[in-house]
């Protein structure tokens, strides 16, 4: 079944536009939900209810909401968001925060869930995942530097961590231009 394989590819959601290209007409789509094979999560956006909720359902929930008329998601997980996806430091984020190009629009309200910070994202920044893209750890530690809105020590602990783990290398970040404090003493390692 078409719309399965859209879906499974998107931890089982998939947008009322997908349904459609997968040959289920609009017109029917609230039937799929009354007999309890679709669940509607959010307007335009369904998931398959037998199909296992993947850790990462809001994370693709809200990217699918992100989308454009084209039905492409434009939303990018950044930020403090991303530090968690990562597990690059203690951070837990009270919202769920995405970059979305400068031109972005949405004609419904922002979710509650959200914080949208607006930039026009190069694709050597963004890194693919399962059903949702996130901003790679040196595109993350960059924009929260900038944004200031973080803790020296929370920073400091996101950069040991993405360089331990090879995520980050020195090369990378002295080229990003980093203030030394960031540095703490690291030089030296990997």
């Amino acid at each position: 079944m078409a719309l399965f394989a859209i879906a499974e590819g998107q931890g089982g959601f998939f947008t009322a536009k997908q349904a459609e290209s997968a040959g289920f007409d609009r017109t029917n789509h609230s039937y799929h939900v009354r007999t309890g094979k679709w669940t509607r999560e959010h307007r335009g956006i369904y998931r398959i209810t037998q199909y296992p909720a993947p850790p990462e359902a809001d994370l693709i929930l809200w990217s699918l909401w992100s989308r454009n008329l084209e039905d492409v998601p434009q939303g990018v997980y950044s930020h403090a968001t991303a530090l968690r996806i990562y597990d690059l430091s203690d951070i837990m984020p009270v919202k769920i925060h995405q970059t979305v190009p400068q031109k972005f629009r949405r004609g419904a309200e922002i979710p509650k869930a959200l914080v949208l910070h607006r930039a026009n994202l190069s694709p050597v920044d963004i890194e693919e995942r399962e059903g949702f893209r996130v901003t790679r750890p040196l595109r993350t530690l960059r924009d929260l530097i900038a944004e200031g809105g973080l803790s020296r020590d929370l920073l400091k602990q996101a950069f040991g961590e993405a360089r331990d783990r090879g995520l980050i290398t020195e090369k990378e970040t002295r080229s990003a231009g980093f203030p030394a404090w960031l540095w703490g003493g690291m030089e030296g390692k990997k």
